[in-house]
């Protein structure tokens, strides 16, 4: 079968496009020389070791489970208490609506209010209707024992309440028979967040049993969405940091790096899995006590919508509890959207940062990609109402305050022109030496000199174009993991984090950075050399974006066009219309 990989979300994909953009920048430096050339000069599984000793904050305790441990004996041997039919309840709030069975004492139903799920014309259920029903429903809870996890997930329970309840409210499931004696406890409020409390006795044991959420999410409709699926986890200790979340370390396994039903011992602050835009993550009381085992399916779906074609997916899962007695915690169920991740508090172990922000995955650019879109955030709420007029006066903003590089790199490009016959001279002296000569050494030399002597910087030229490239990385890792741009309009563009339905901005990308590109003068390049770049970097260019992001492109092409309005400002300038007298002056030079 073949390998789907999510384009917005595959691991590495920013450091490729970087390095795509350095290949390009590398092949334009050293094709010049061939143009003059060639054209015409013009951790382990066992649950039973004990977790790491790093001592968690002091946090307020959840309210204990109801059944002590000599009274759970008792009821194995006295009390039998099961369920006569199945029966239904819904939590619901401002934000979800949660429907619970009694059996399994899972939830059937996890529908968020304020999402909606276009494939499906409705609001997003967040349970797979596809994996859930092979591989477990949210809730449900995990054992090492395959039979006794079925039992458990299987069993009619009796609840504490039927039919509908608005939060906050609290529901509570029992199950008791010969040899088995479970309870779970949800307590829900105005929140994502919720309370969770476990407790499973078997012949008298308490044994771990973790609740779960074992079969991806709602969301996920194409191999595509499958490969976006993660599990993250906050863990001081670990020595599998995978991705820098300034200021703090989050460990990230992709697909390929989970191996079904594997323990991760704890301590660690929260745990759980996500995709793309959602998540469902464990925050345990007791990060000490706390461990995670990941859960990894495959199963077939459609390799298109209404396609009889099937392809192969991963669905990844966890279950996160105790490993030495009840599990009491918090979960949290939801968007990830960066306001509301700031406000859910965790236990910390260390100095670190108290909430899930760490979820939010901006990757290697983080450093840049948050505060970028923090104020591309900050544009939409109090300057404009609609996502893509704020990437247009953002760009606006970003472009202009590079102006002065322009203007720098013009400078520079200026120098260089002045002093290309003194460097063609020195070069030509010391043609004879090879490479490998150490007396080749003294030419370098020389021309440091004379670059020092003149003030010229080599790179200066570059600068602009390298300061663009973080900006180019942030972005597309902005509108990747940005559950704010998850089918934001603008114009004729229905969704700016999926790529332009018409193409319309990659081609206006191309065609605006040819005309830029005619419109630069070109330090070292005759005019036929210039026409060959001027083709040469914008279908480069256009066939690395034309199927990114139509927010990537909209700033990109927008980039272009102010950039031409400047360029054709500082043309008409006395350092502008100097240069382009050199250029021309040396390309007459050349035609005699």
């Amino acid at each position: 079968m073949p390998d789907f990989k999510n384009p917005q979300q595959e691991p590495g994909a920013e450091r490729r496009l970087l390095l795509v953009f350095l290949l390009t920048f590398v092949v334009l430096l050293i094709f010049q020389p061939l143009l003059k050339k060639y054209l015409p000069q013009a951790p382990t599984p066992p649950p039973q070791n004990q977790p790491g000793s790093a001592q968690p904050a002091s946090v307020s305790p959840a309210p204990a489970v109801a059944a002590s441990a000599p009274s759970a004996v008792a009821a194995v041997k006295t009390v039998t208490r099961q369920g006569s039919a199945e029966t239904e309840t819904v939590i619901e709030n401002d934000l979800y609506r949660i429907t619970f069975t009694n059996r399994g004492a899972q939830v059937k139903s996890w529908i968020l209010k304020k999402f909606d799920n276009e494939a499906q014309n409705g609001l997003l259920d967040l349970v797979n209707p596809v994996a859930a029903p092979k591989f477990g429903y949210p809730l449900s809870l995990w054992t090492y024992d395959e039979s006794l996890r079925n039992r458990l997930n299987s069993a009619l329970y009796v609840a504490s309440g039927e039919g509908h309840l608005t939060a906050p409210a609290q529901i509570t499931f029992e199950y008791a028979d010969q040899d088995l004696v479970v309870r779970k406890t949800f307590h829900f409020d105005h929140t994502y967040a919720l309370n969770v409390e476990t407790s499973v006795f078997h012949e008298g044991a308490e044994i771990f049993a973790a609740p779960a959420w074992p079969a991806g999410f709602g969301d996920e409709l194409s191999p595509a969405s499958y490969a976006a699926a993660r599990i993250d986890y906050h863990n001081d200790a670990s020595t599998e940091r995978t991705a820098l979340v300034f200021p703090s370390y989050v460990s990230r396994l992709a697909v390929k790096s989970i191996s079904g039903d594997k323990t991760i011992k704890g301590p660690f602050e929260w745990a759980g899995t996500g995709d793309q835009y959602f998540t469902a993550i464990f925050i345990p009381n007791d990060p000490n006590a706390a461990a995670m085992v990941t859960l990894h399916k495959s199963m077939e779906v459609p390799a298109k919508p209404g396609s009889n074609e099937t392809a192969k997916v991963d669905v990844l899962g966890a279950a996160v509890g105790n490993l030495h007695g009840p599990t009491t915690g918090r979960m949290y169920v939801g968007p990830k959207e960066l306001a509301v991740l700031d406000a859910v508090s965790v236990p910390t172990i260390k100095n670190d940062n108290p909430d899930l922000r760490g979820i939010v995955d901006f990757g290697w650019w983080g450093i840049l990609a948050r505060p970028l879109f923090l104020w591309l955030k900050w544009t939409y709420n109090h300057i404009v109402h609609n996502w893509g007029w704020a990437i247009v006066i953002q760009t606006l903003i970003i472009t202009v305050a590079l102006l002065p590089l322009r203007i720098t790199q013009m400078k520079s490009m200026l120098k260089m022109q002045r002093i290309a016959p003194q460097i063609k001279s020195i070069q030509e002296k010391y043609k004879k030496y090879s490479l490998r000569d150490p007396r080749k050494a003294a030419m370098n030399e020389e021309i440091s000199s004379l670059y020092k002597k003149e003030g010229v910087n080599p790179a200066g030229g570059c600068l602009p174009m390298l300061i663009q490239f973080p900006f180019l990385i942030a972005y597309y890792r902005m509108l990747g993991v940005a559950l704010d741009l998850r089918h934001a309009h603008w114009l004729w563009v229905t969704d700016l984090s999926a790529r332009d339905p018409y193409f319309l901005l990659p081609i206006l990308m191309v065609v605006s950075m040819f005309a830029m590109q005619r419109m630069t003068p070109q330090a070292g390049m005759d005019p036929a050399q210039q026409k060959m770049m001027t083709w040469m970097m914008p279908l480069m260019m256009g066939f690395i974006f034309f199927n990114l992001q139509a927010g990537l492109n909209l700033y990109y092409a927008e980039t272009n066009l102010i950039s031409i309005a400047q360029q054709a400002v500082m043309n008409r300038t006395k350092l502008g219309r100097e240069m382009r007298e050199m250029i021309e002056k040396r390309a007459r030079k050349k035609d005699k």
